[in-house]
């Protein structure tokens, strides 16, 4: 059973949050008539320190709903191409999102991606960033997880062999010539899917695989996040990180791990570059800064938007990857069958790690290469970005003009190369079929 004290907090959660909305409904009203141009108070300093400390309170109390991906078109070749949000395959715990570029004429044949997001307690909209960096030059598709509070308890489980079984299930209607790229958390799976569909002989295995900052082996380089659970074991976190869903959710009564729980200890990490952050902001919004400020609430309304997990899910992953290890060790199994990185052959692998990455070591996501001691030496490659922490191995600046290129440099590669051999294979028959005609 799961911790009393944990199914009391989610509760007492869900009820501050409703005490606290009259407050949060004043506030907002204050602000509005601070920053009325009709009230002169609105151009003094204490009229703009009234409405920043307004609207500072309304933020730090509001829910902050599921971000939209808002990216409604892209740039090729300095043309504005429209792009569409298509909901292509759908099962309770996930919908994949195909970004549909609307290009007229006969399109070019460019790398097809499928983009596995972490399900680890933000959004897919996470990795808007990430998306628009490839939309240019590749077919992207993303995996959209959906927030088990809002999935009823009729929708059944989901653990990690199910989330193991959406991936191999979306790989084999994409087909063989995706590549496939997993941020995170994601990893591990994705991993442990394309190993289980080589041992299969599965025709559908992808191209390539990309690992992104993932937590593959975690005895490298451990970081808090990976002492913690070494330190605790699997039974702390099923006492005191579960919880059930409260009524009226959908998924009422479904035993979760809660997303705010999993925010909590987000900023927890890193609590006075948040405290400094909103300082700012609030300093932003005094001097009239609305640009600096701008860039604050779209960082925060991502940051602060978060997810409920299955319960199963989390404790397995937790128990699977950070405390028994069990995919470098080699005893990871999926269902009833081993996962056995060695079976991988055909499918390229790279990996990318940051310097400064304090979620996932540098080392851990190399260790991918160890584990994939079959895959031919031409088809892998490893990149470390200086400078960079966990978000910016998929986010930011010097991912859109370092990381970004490396990784499609290494997909279309593939593709030429997988075209040349079927250009050598046609010649072949060609050749077979013109001799059996003479």
């Amino acid at each position: 059973m799961y911790g009393a004290a944990m199914s009391f907090a989610y509760h007492a959660f869900e009820a501050v949050h409703m005490m606290v909305g009259p407050a949060r409904g004043l506030s907002d009203a204050m602000q509005l008539a601070f920053k009325n141009p009709a009230n002169p108070l609105s151009y003094t300093p204490f009229g703009r320190t009234i409405a920043a400390s307004c609207e500072l309170f309304e933020r730090s109390t509001r829910r902050y709903g599921k971000p939209a991906f808002g990216l409604a078109e892209t740039t090729i070749n300095g043309v504005k191409v429209a792009v569409e949000e298509r909901i292509v395959w759908e099962r309770p715990f996930c919908k994949l999102i195909h970004f549909d570029r609307k290009i007229e004429g006969r399109r070019k044949p460019q790398p097809k991606v499928l983009l596995v997001a972490p399900m680890s307690g933000h959004y897919a909209t996470l990795l808007r960033g990430t998306v628009e960096a490839f939309l240019p030059g590749h077919e992207v598709y993303i995996t959209d997880w959906v927030d088990a509070r809002h999935v009823p308890l009729s929708a059944g489980r989901f653990d990690l062999d199910d989330y193991i079984d959406y991936v191999i299930a979306m790989l084999q209607m994409l087909g063989s010539d995706t590549h496939v790229m997993a941020v995170c958390q994601p990893s591990v799976p994705v991993l442990a899917a394309i190993a289980r569909m080589e041992a299969e002989n599965d025709p559908c295995a992808p191209r390539s695989m990309t690992l992104m900052g993932g937590p593959i082996d975690t005895r490298r380089s451990p970081t808090e996040v990976n002492k913690l659970a070494m330190d605790r074991g699997i039974d702390w976190f099923r006492d005191h990180c579960i919880t059930t869903v409260p009524f009226p959710n959908q998924g009422f009564f479904r035993a979760v791990y809660p997303g705010f729980l999993q925010l909590s200890g987000f900023m927890a990490m890193n609590l006075d570059r948040h405290v400094t952050a909103h300082y700012d902001m609030f300093k932003h919004l005094i001097r009239g800064d609305g640009d600096s400020a701008e860039k604050h609430r779209d960082f925060y309304d991502e940051y602060m938007a978060v997810m409920d997990l299955t319960a199963e899910f989390y404790l397995q992953t937790v128990e699977t990857v950070f405390v028994e290890h069990a995919l470098p060790k080699g005893t990871m199994m999926h269902r009833d069958k081993p996962v056995d990185c060695t079976a991988i052959r055909r499918v390229a692998l790279m990996t990318v790690e940051g310097e400064k990455d304090d979620i996932s070591g540098v080392g851990q996501t190399q260790a991918a290469h160890d584990l994939c001691a079959n895959i031919p030496a031409d088809k892998r490659v490893h990149y470390l970005q200086m400078g960079v922490g966990h978000y910016g191995v998929f986010n930011g600046s010097r991912f859109r003009s370092e990381i970004a290129p490396r990784i499609s440099d290494f997909m279309v590669s593939l593709d030429m190369e997988a075209a040349r051999s079927r250009r050598e294979a046609s010649a072949v028959e060609a050749r077979k079929a013109l001799k059996i005609a003479s």
